[in-house]
């Protein structure tokens, strides 16, 4: 099976996480442990103790410690966790949206990095790395053995250090060896196009840089489309796994004129944050398609369901995935990161989405190809053993089938969403609900 990673989201990946600010003090009214939990934990170390000298062979006692650590957190749900420094870093990186790298999008494929294409103006473009080369050494080690992420992070390093790729490309009579300086990558977080009179945002993560990357979308669309003939926007958060809470806030916000976006609520009653809209319409009333799938999570979902709620935008596609808990990135200095679940986030209608999903106002199954079928494609929350029980969860459960097709002409969710915009007759098979489809609101 081929696997796919970008260079730009290698590592830890963030997967469907809202990041809240980071603490390192407990909240106040704590309850101190009592004595039986002070017992377990002399137990604790006296298993420990009994590993380290009687086990067949000397364990690795770094990783007993890291293992009874991560099997601590994961008792408790799927999205807490223990992140090494190295880890940590990962998390950090991604969430900046920058990085020293190369600046490729790769695969592996026959147990070598294959090249799928490299991003214009980045090192690897200017030394004239090629789509479909395929990397068979980094600075003169094989390969083959080498897990992609562990390649990739043999690519990746400081900035304005050299790597050396040795490349095997069709056509070439021999392996090319090409030195590369590392430079700052920039991750995309949004990408847009003009499909003719509509103006097409797909946002593929919530990083630092999200919210002025989508600003600067909409300003490019509004210059390749005139006003008079721009029908309304189509905004894709298809796959888009989710990231920072206060990037989904600014997205929302860019949409929204008045209201509450998102509020969250802590294990305290009274641990209630909300994030309110400010005026200022980026699209000025312009009509707005919002499209989610199983691969729409977190973020994402903040997203979907606070313009859903305030009749802002039509959610079209199918159920997402229904991660509604917040995750707060804590430092333990030297040591790494504690991702710790703090709270549950509800959408400006007081619903959690936790276990359960955004529902689309209309529903668009977007079939799969020959080679997918038969296979679990289908992405949700509730799946997830040991996940939190959502408050509007039920036997249905959340998420649906999180896939996409490469080609805009084989996608029938964006076509059914163009063909709405354009007030077009839409396919029989997806017939609107009229009392949903508020696409002027």
């Amino acid at each position: 099976m081929i696997r796919k990673l970008s260079l730009l989201f290698a590592g830890a990946l963030m997967g469907a996480s809202a990041v809240g600010i980071a603490y390192t003090l407990p909240p106040a009214g704590a309850n101190a442990a009592g004595s039986d939990t002070y017992r377990q934990l002399a137990v604790f170390g006296d298993i420990f103790e009994r590993i380290r000298g009687q086990y067949v062979t000397p364990p690795e006692e770094s990783k007993l410690i890291e293992s009874a650590i991560n099997g601590m957190l994961t008792s408790l749900d799927p999205h807490s966790s223990y992140l090494t420094p190295e880890a940590a870093k990962d998390m950090r990186v991604q969430t900046k949206g920058e990085f020293g790298g190369l600046g490729i999008e790769v695969t592996m494929e026959d147990e070598l990095v294959k090249v799928i294409a490299p991003i214009d103006d980045t090192p690897a473009s200017k030394a004239g790395v090629l789509s479909g080369d395929m990397i068979s050494q980094i600075d003169g080690e094989d390969i083959r053995g080498l897990t992609l992420a562990e390649a990739v992070a043999k690519m990746r390093g400081l900035v304005n250090t050299p790597i050396e790729l040795t490349i095997l490309r069709e056509g070439a009579d021999k392996p090319l060896k090409i030195t590369i300086i590392r430079d700052i990558i920039k991750l995309r977080a949004v990408k847009f196009r003009s499909e003719g009179d509509v103006g097409y945002v797909r946002v593929l993560s919530f990083t630092e840089k999200t919210l002025d990357d989508l600003e600067s979308a909409i300003s490019s669309i509004s210059k390749e489309i005139p006003e008079g003939k721009l029908k309304g926007y189509i905004l894709d958060l298809r796959l888009n796994p989710g990231g920072l809470l206060d990037q989904a806030v600014g997205v929302s916000d860019a949409f929204l004129d008045r209201g509450e976006i998102v509020s969250t609520r802590g294990r305290d009653p009274k641990d209630i944050s909300r994030f309110d809209s400010r005026p200022g319409d980026l699209i000025a009333g312009k009509p707005l398609i919002v499209m989610v799938n199983g691969g729409s999570a977190s973020a994402s979902e903040i997203v979907a369901g606070a313009l859903q709620d305030h009749k802002r935008a039509t959610v079209l596609g199918t159920r997402s995935f229904g991660k509604g808990s917040v995750q707060t990135i804590i430092p333990l200095a030297e040591n790494g990161s504690l991702r710790l679940t703090t709270a549950l986030y509800y959408t400006p209608a007081g619903t959690s989405i936790q276990g359960k999903g955004i529902t689309p106002d209309i529903i668009v199954q977007q079939p799969l190809p020959d080679e997918l079928k038969g296979r679990d494609v289908t992405r949700g929350e509730s799946d997830l053993r040991g996940h939190i029980q959502g408050q509007e969860e039920d036997e249905s459960g959340s998420g649906s089938a999180a896939y996409v097709p490469p080609e805009a002409k084989d996608d029938i969710q964006l076509n059914h969403a163009l063909a709405l915009l354009r007030g077009e007759k839409t396919d029989p098979a997806f017939p609107p609900n009229p009392d949903q489809a508020v696409l002027n609101q």
